[in-house]
């Protein structure tokens, strides 16, 4: 057989468009930028394209093919992002895929009572230190928005209130560019200082283009104050077919392909090869509610091809899985955040958000959904590693030796391997009298158990005196 002691190892992968759609849809974004361009009202940034060779003529900004292809040459093809202990723990490059929760629900689930309420700093405390419980969520969220809290430093607060409860990389949104350098600086304080910030980033702002092609002002200052000081930014647009952008999906990835180039040429004009990172939230208007859907299917297809076309460019990837139309932890919420989950790991899509909190179409968090989908990652991790191939695995010798008839289950050879296979803690395989005479509790009942256990991990504490230099530091935020 020509056997060798080398592993032979491949790993399961999706593709949902080929190499001539992806150079198709790449010329049809360069003719978009080219001959329709995006719309910028921002003096500065009108400045630094026209100087850099865009065309632009009042608002209205064409940025020829050249530029957006030298802006993507330039930007990094991988991020290390690190913990706030420096430990190094995300490497963003390729179809490499890390799965983490989403941001700013404006609901919160209570696990115990199921009573749906208004998201207050106390759940941002509650989900960030239920994200630090979760191993195979490697980075965390601005779960949600705080409602008790006044709405001038409400995005701060929270971005705090998630440092405290959560040792890992934090992506965040938030209203301007002052918001941003009060939250980098919480970073450079926890991490210890720019130079440590700079070898593995704790923090990645996330800043929106508004479908179709439009850029206010205060996300150009934020792209440009990410770009100037390194901060890893996220250009994600939320293209929806049948209302901000075409009824076809192709049309879709050419209009979201666009409006997220368009910011890095910004982004990289400013400081070439700093840290970018290209997506889209691509999804449907849903036709017969009007909603913007976080179940489609069609949402993770054209997803998939976003991030094909991410590994195209070399870029490293945004990604969305996990989420659900669902208004509670129920099946359709596990179907939907299951092959969103698969979708998204097969095709390597990133950094992939909204994996554990957004249900009811990104309104309400719930941390009975955040372990539910955390066993669906882990579940899914494990099919990803696929099938090793060696001469142990291949067990040639221990079907020989039990031979025709016998049994494996005291064999060595299945000693060394069973605990290779993945059990759920909620998912019950038991017959009906074993899970009879367990207490006879069903998939919610169970999730729930889990749920408020893990609930009750508390994340390394941060030292008093930086707790001090955090509240002082809050008493300047305007």
């Amino acid at each position: 057989m020509g056997m060798t002691t080398d592993e032979l190892y491949f790993k399961p992968c999706l593709k949902v468009i080929n190499d001539a759609q992806i150079a198709q849809l790449h010329e049809a974004t360069l003719d978009v930028l080219a001959r329709t361009g995006v719309k910028i009202t921002h003096p500065k940034a009108l400045e630094i394209l026209s100087g850099a060779g865009a065309q632009v003529n009042g608002h209205r900004v064409n940025i020829p093919g050249w530029l957006v292809e030298d802006a993507i040459r330039k930007a990094p093809s991988r991020i290390v992002l690190g913990a706030r202990t420096g430990k190094r723990t995300v490497f963003l490059e390729q179809d490499k895929s890390f799965f983490g929760p989403s941001l700013d629900c404006i609901d919160y689930m209570d696990p115990e009572k199921h009573e749906r309420k208004r998201f207050t700093s106390e759940h941002v405390k509650v989900t960030a230190a239920l994200c630090d419980a979760l191993p195979h969520f490697q980075w965390c969220m601005t779960i949600g928005m705080a409602d008790d809290v006044p709405a001038d430093i409400a995005d701060r607060v929270v971005a705090r209130n998630v440092f405290e409860n959560c040792e890992k990389p934090l992506v965040f949104c938030c209203k301007d560019t002052n918001s941003v350098k009060d939250i980098y600086d919480m970073a450079l304080l926890l991490c210890g200082g720019k130079e440590k910030f700079d070898a593995a980033p704790t923090v990645v702002h996330y800043s929106e283009p508004i479908s179709p092609l439009v850029y206010f002002d205060l996300a150009i200052d934020k792209i440009m104050y990410c770009a100037e000081n390194r901060i890893p930014l996220i250009n994600f647009p939320a293209p929806q077919c049948c209302g901000s952008a075409p009824a076809t999906f192709a049309g879709v990835l050419v209009q979201a392909g666009a409006e997220s180039l368009s910011g890095l040429v910004v982004h990289q004009l400013v400081n070439p090869g700093a840290p970018f990172i290209y997506g889209a939230f691509t999804t449907i208007m849903d036709m017969r509610t009007s909603i913007f859907s976080y179940g489609a299917v069609e949402m993770s297809l054209m997803t998939a091809a976003m991030a094909q076309m991410a590994q195209n460019y070399r870029l490293p990837f945004f990604g969305t899985a996990g989420a659900t139309d669902a208004k509670f932890c129920d099946a359709q919420a596990g179907a939907e955040a299951a092959l969103q989950i698969l979708s998204a790991a097969t095709v390597g899509s990133g950094l992939v958000h909204d994996c554990s909190s957004w249900m009811d179409h990104g309104s309400v968090a719930s941390p009975e959904f955040m372990v539910l989908v955390h066993d669906i990652v882990d579940s899914v991790n494990h099919y990803m590693e696929g099938i090793a191939v060696t001469e142990d695995t291949l067990a040639l010798d221990v079907i020989h030796n039990v031979g025709p008839g016998g049994h494996y289950l005291q064999d060595s050879h299945t000693m060394e391997h069973f605990k290779e296979i993945k059990y759920s803690e909620i998912l019950d395989r038991s017959v009906f009298a074993q899970w009879e005479a367990a207490g006879a509790k069903t998939f919610e009942q169970r999730l729930q158990a889990s749920t408020l256990e893990k609930m009750t991990h508390h994340p390394e504490p941060i030292s008093e005196d930086t707790v001090k230099t955090l509240d002082e530091m809050q008493k300047s935020w305007k």
